[in-house]
């Protein structure tokens, strides 16, 4: 039997926050959460706080990434020039949950989970915010592990076994606090709920314990009232890094290798938990074996599918176990927060996608305060997407050649790069037509007012010929000139509206005359017609006239 002599899972849960500032575009989601009365509190910047205080760890996690990824993670010095200032994130967390319960199906006793900690990482600009619960045991069976990875993180049942237990989920979930009792358990029997939410309000329920540790934010679909609401991005896995030290890693079987890459459950170390055929390139794609078996860091090996991160190792060596120096304190630091940009780029993104496909399906083109409200949350999606990919977006976030190398395995299972091009290319054509349709409406009333001031004009000649004024009413009484000004203004004014009513028959009528190609005929012909009297269709024609033939 394998024994895990210490065991790390972080949970890193990416949701959809909604607006609760009107049409403000930076909406500052975790002011609400601060002005709350919850067992959230803000987390002090390592990197903005006492300097006596700050570590050798913060100093290599900082300078493991570019400098660009350093300004996105820690913010600036001083002012930061304005913007957003020190950080754009903003770390919030909870102390009241201290222990978690995990209670298998049938193979396996109850386990119960140290948690390092549970955070809330909001970002400025970007309507996002990552759940991040850390826990931790010592002395696991591989399986067990294998079956944390598996089961624990789930927000809903994907279906339910015959026995009425949800399908893939741990039998109950249960947060502890200090002196263990439960403040919460998960609820993945209670078929009924998650019917009825399906039913009723189109979106997949939350687990009772999930619901819990997100207090006081509910879901956006839900009935219940809150002002922080949030929508689910993915299914019902939650992405997993995994810390996991062995006696012997070389001892483990490809069969352990592929369920801990995959997240799969566990079973028999000598069979594969899938077809030889799929697994065949499974080293190329999933496995990044730079130290493994060779140097310093002899032993370790990385697995990646997008899904899950997983660092293997020998628990005999103090440079895997070491929290300050070793790779233990290098998963809890550097390669989290390339975690952290992963997901967040990959929420990011769907978010972005989930605003434009609701922005289409709410247009109705028939009403014109909807095509207003369309045009105004196109533009703003577009002007976010520009300081999301100018602020944000990293193809690199390192040049160390580990780090560079697992964060582009990290990107390609994750599919964020075709993403984000997709992304930009939707954007891109949405901004376009959007400019394309104003200056289309431009040239329309340009062309309006061509006609209008074409006709103008040769009203102007013809009185500036005259030499004179038409009428000479400026010894007339007041009275009478007012009136023979309220006349003329009526007829200018009824004049211009006219000729803007029929200024599109008019400007046809005046490209056609301009035309040096066409007989006088066809110009004679489109003088009559742009003035003919036009009858809508469904009016009824005028009295005595004759239907047109084939009526």
């Amino acid at each position: 039997m394998t024994v895990v002599r210490h065991f790390r899972q972080i949970l890193l849960w990416p949701l959809q926050l909604m607006p609760v500032a009107g049409r403000e575009q930076i909406q500052r989601h975790w002011e609400q959460l601060g002005q709350a009365d919850t067992p959230w509190f803000a987390v002090e910047d390592e990197f903005t706080g006492d300097p006596a205080l700050f570590q050798p760890r913060h100093y290599s996690e900082f300078v493991t990434f570019l400098p660009s990824v350093q300004r996105f993670l820690y913010g600036e010095g001083g002012d930061g020039g304005g913007g957003y200032g020190g950080s754009p994130i903003r770390v919030f967390r909870r102390n009241d949950v201290r222990r978690v319960r995990a209670c298998f199906k049938d193979q396996f006793d109850p386990v119960e989970l140290s948690i390092a900690h549970v955070d809330l990482y909001f970002f400025y600009d970007i309507d996002v915010v990552i759940l991040n619960v850390e826990v931790h045991a010592d002395g696991l069976e591989l399986a067990v592990a294998q079956e944390l990875l598996f089961r624990f993180g789930r927000s809903y049942p994907a279906s339910w076994d015959e026995d009425g237990q949800g399908g893939n989920c741990l039998a109950k979930v249960e947060w502890l606090d200090g002196d263990g009792r439960v403040l919460a358990a998960s609820d993945y029997t209670d078929q009924a709920k998650y019917l009825k939410s399906v039913c009723c309000e189109h979106a997949a329920g939350i687990s009772a314990d999930w619901e819990f540790l997100l207090a006081p934010m509910v879901p956006h679909a839900s009935s219940r009232p809150g002002a922080l609401r949030f929508r689910q991005l993915e299914y019902d896995r939650m992405p997993i890094m995994a810390y996991v030290a062995v006696d012997d890693p070389m001892a483990l079987s490809r069969g352990d290798f592929v369920r801990l890459a995959l997240a799969t459950r566990s079973g028999p170390s000598e069979a594969l938990p899938f077809s030889a055929d799929f697994l065949a390139e499974f080293e190329r794609q999933f496995c990044y074996d730079r130290y493994w078996g060779v140097g310093d860091a002899a032993n370790t090996r990385f697995l990646c599918s997008g899904h899950a991160f997983v660092m293997v190792g020998d628990a005999g060596k103090a440079f895997f176990t070491d929290h300050e120096n070793g790779l233990l304190g290098q998963f809890r630091h550097q390669y989290f927060q390339l975690g952290l940009i992963a997901h967040f780029h990959k929420a990011a993104l769907l978010m972005f996608g989930d605003r434009l496909g609701s922005a289409v399906s709410r247009l109705d083109i028939r009403d014109a305060e909807s095509v207003k409200r369309f045009k105004r949350v196109i533009r703003q999606t577009f002007e976010i997407f520009l300081r999301f990919t100018h602020r944000c977006w990293f193809h690199e976030v390192s040049v160390q050649a580990q780090a560079k190398a697992l964060f582009a395995m990290w990107q390609g299972h994750l599919g964020t790069v075709q993403l984000y091009d997709s992304l930009r290319r939707e954007v891109q054509d949405m901004a376009q037509y959007l400019d394309s349709d104003g200056l289309r409406r431009q040239a329309n009333t340009v062309v309006r007012l061509t006609v209008v001031t074409t006709f103008g004009l040769i009203a102007t000649i013809t009185t500036g010929a005259l030499g004179m004024n038409l009428l000479a009413a400026a010894d007339d009484p007041l009275a009478l000139r007012v009136v023979w000004f309220l006349v003329a203004l009526g007829a200018t004014l009824g004049l211009t509206l006219y000729t803007l009513m029929v200024s599109k028959r008019l400007s046809d009528m005046l490209e056609v005359l301009s035309d040096e190609r066409l007989p006088l005929k066809a110009k004679l012909r489109a003088f009559a017609n742009a003035w003919r009297l036009r009858v809508s269709p469904g009016a009824k024609p005028p009295s005595g006239s004759r239907p047109p033939a084939g009526h």
